[in-house]
């Protein structure tokens, strides 16, 4: 009998069976998970991404473990070893080391003491063993075995105990209790593998210990990465005595091999159990701390690119350097480069004045309102070089902000933007890549690898592969929440759509080349290789401002144009009246009357989720769900970290959420730390309860260390919203 997933799924997540069977539908028919979300709330009962992609996770996980479980019965069935029983306990298994556990006896190993032994044909020998006869003697047993290659009694006798301590060792009962033993009462220990060497992981010199089943996942990533560079030493320590009474409870009767048997299960225990499970228990620590890594930049990635963009203002991106100069992008309003061009005010050139004069010229001629600058090498000398040119300009509508610059240089340097910029060099691609940060964070940061974000914590540490799947399906996600302008959005941003994938994305941006801007949603499937299905994915979730219906800038699909149609027929509204006060009355009325909606969804035919969505869409068309949120913290004067003093108040923002705290920019070149136990009245388990990336906070300075660079903050008794 084989598993019932879709009962295990509901059981797993809590969710109805209904809901997981009709998302299953909708998963294997090809729908991605935004589509699903968005414009299926029928089918799955209005579950969140989150919750979907939690049913896709576990139909994924499931179905795999299936898989193995049929080709473990195959490969033992072809040794002519599966019995009823065992194939029974191989399709109840639900975990995939307890599958294995079950394989292990079956397994096509190297040559092992026990495989020798049984070569020499002390199988029987071994069996004699375990039957605990209360008379005779094992040694005369063991001199019945004497043959050219087992030449004496002790000989036969060692050999059979290798086979009862493989016997032992391969007891799937035995490791599952083992396992579970260790995992919750064993103990890490760290040492030092040369005390005398400093490095960082110092803290973990001095006999560290901590229990296996409470140590925090960011400590887990640093021992790894200690132990990895051959700092540290790592073993797990446990009750030994109390596993081998375990084992001698389970596999020893009285009788004359007694003390044979529990010697040769000690054996198995240490020799072959011990080291395995070890590992098994370290890795399950780290996959543990990986996946919470990754939830944890996976939060942290979706707050930056969520990030409100700056619209409407004429931007001068400045990339900081000190022998090559500080290249610079002046940007329009919607972000085409006006020009570029390098200046040299920081050490060793110190050529400020003509500095100063080249500003100057690009301020009036293209009258920007924001200069960006990247937080990398000589970002200080290039924020303090623009400070006292803002003092000195006296203009009251320029200012400036500091951006990270986490993955310009890798864009700069990738064929994406040779292809956009080809007659550029590098360094000026990476001003435009800073100044565009601002303008439209998402729009520009889709164009990186998002694991060179910079927003993670102990990311050079997670397998490439698991975290560069996982912040794609973040990146997916916002970029479809958010909406992109289908006649503006980059290859790189349309390859995000639900349902578009990058020859597709390209097909787009060639096809607006040559024909011009797209009038209307339906003119997508002129695109080549975009067909039925990948335009029923993808066209909700693409806009068109300037077309030929309202609809076409909503998040309203086109498979709904007719109920909107007929809502706006039974409300007596004309779409030409999208925005005016008589139209928005109505709509608002019927919005907070949850009966009048229900009425309606029954007489169009509807249902009540789509209508909700269709309503809202009508209200605020082409609506930017990141103007609701704060803008970038914009400054004309520097502040330097020799001028904090326990007790001052500053604004900032959040630039990065770890485990232990939250990393905040104050306006100094150092970001700030408020640890986890100093961002709140209460208590709290993570940074991530109260706070986002991109939040503008305020902060109070603790404690300022000028020689070690470093800033404690505090926000008790301050806003963290």
């Amino acid at each position: 009998m084989t598993v019932d997933i879709p009962s295990v799924i509901a059981a797993e997540t809590h969710i109805p069976l209904k809901k997981v069977l009709n998302t299953m539908e909708l998963l294997d028919q090809g729908n991605t998970v935004p589509f699903i979300a968005r414009y299926r709330k029928e089918m799955t009962g209005e579950l969140d991404e989150n919750q979907i992609r939690e049913i896709e996770e576990k139909l994924k996980f499931h179905r795999q473990l299936e898989q193995r479980k049929e080709e473990i019965m195959r490969l033992i069935d072809e040794q002519g070893k599966l019995t009823a029983e065992l194939r029974e306990k191989i399709l109840k298994t639900m975990k995939p080391t307890e599958l294995e556990d079950l394989y292990l006896p079956y397994r096509q190993k190297k040559r092992t003491r026990a495989s020798m032994a049984k070569e020499k044909g002390l199988e029987p020998l071994a069996l004699y063993l375990l039957t605990f006869p209360q008379k005779g003697s094992p040694e005369e047993e063991g001199e019945k075995y004497l043959s050219e290659v087992v030449t004496d009694g002790e000989a036969a006798l060692q050999g059979a105990m290798d086979i009862v301590a493989e016997m032992v060792s391969e007891d799937a009962q035995i490791r599952k209790w083992v396992r579970g033993f260790c995992l919750d009462h064993g103990m890490l220990l760290v040492q030092a593998k040369d005390p005398d060497k400093d490095s960082v992981y110092r803290m973990y010199y001095e006999n560290y210990q901590e229990a296996v089943a409470k140590i925090v996942p960011h400590r887990v990533l640093a021992i790894n990465r200690g132990e990895r560079e051959e700092f540290l030493h790592v073993t797990l320590d446990v009750n030994q005595d109390f596993i081998l009474e375990y084992l001698y409870r389970r596999f020893v009767k009285a009788g004359v091999t007694a003390d044979l048997v529990k010697k040769a299960a000690a054996d198995g225990y240490k020799r072959l159990i011990a080291p395995s499970i070890e590992r098994e228990v370290r890795n399950h620590l780290t996959e543990a701390a990986e996946t919470h890594a990754l939830s944890v930049f996976a939060q942290n990635l979706r707050s930056l690119l969520l990030q409100a963009p700056v619209k409407g203002k004429i931007v001068l991106g400045l990339d900081p350097a000190y022998r090559t100069g500080c290249k610079w992008a002046v940007m329009d309003a919607t972000g085409k480069v006006l020009e570029v061009g390098v200046i040299y005010p920081t050490p060793p050139h110190n050529k400020i004045r003509e500095g100063e004069e080249e500003l100057t010229r690009l301020v009036q001629k293209y009258r920007i309102q924001a200069i960006v600058i990247g937080n990398g090498t000589a970002s200080r000398e290039t924020e303090h070089f623009v400070a006292e040119f803002i003092k000195k300009s006296a203009d009251p509508g320029l200012s400036y902000t500091i951006v990270s610059e986490a993955g310009a240089s890798v864009y700069s340097a990738s064929k994406l933007a040779a292809k956009e910029f080809p007659q550029l060099d590098v360094a000026e691609r990476s001003a435009i890549s800073i100044g565009r940060r601002i303008q439209d964070p998402l729009a520009e940061l889709v164009k990186i690898p998002p694991q060179a974000a910079g927003v993670g914590q102990y990311q050079h540490d997670l397998p490439e592969k698991r975290l560069s799947e996982n912040l794609s399906k973040v990146v997916e996600s916002v970029v479809n929440y958010v909406g992109v302008d289908l006649n503006t959005a980059s290859a790189p941003l349309l390859a995000y759509v639900a349902g578009i994938n990058g020859t597709v994305a390209t097909n787009i941006v060639s096809h607006r080349d040559e024909l011009g801007g797209f009038k209307n949603r339906k003119e997508l499937k002129k695109v080549a290789k975009l067909g039925p299905k990948t335009f029923e994915q993808c066209a909700g979730f693409l806009r068109i401002a300037d077309g030929d219906s309202q609809l076409d800038n909503t998040a309203i699909h086109p498979e709904s144009y007719g109920v909107a149609k007929q809502l706006l027929q039974e409300l007596g509204l004309a779409l030409s009246d999208v925005g005016s006060p008589e139209f928005i009355q109505p709509l608002t009325d019927i919005s907070k009357a949850p009966k009048r909606i229900i009425s309606l969804a029954e007489k169009i035919g509807t249902g009540v989720p789509t209508l909700t969505d269709i309503i809202d869409s009508l209200l605020k068309p082409g609506r930017d769900p990141r103007e609701d949120l704060t803008p970038p913290i914009f400054r004309t004067d520097v502040l330097k970290i020799e001028d904090l003093q326990p007790g001052m108040v500053l604004k900032g923002t959040v630039h990065n959420l770890t485990d232990f705290g939250a990393f905040i920019d104050i306006g100094v070149k150092q970001d700030g730390l408020v640890h986890v136990s100093e961002i709140a009245d209460r208590f709290i388990k993570h940074p991530l309860e109260v706070l986002s990336i991109g939040d503008v906070v305020t902060v109070s300075v603790l404690a300022v260390d000028v020689a070690r660079n470093r800033i404690s903050l505090t926000m008790k008794g301050r806003s963290y919203s």
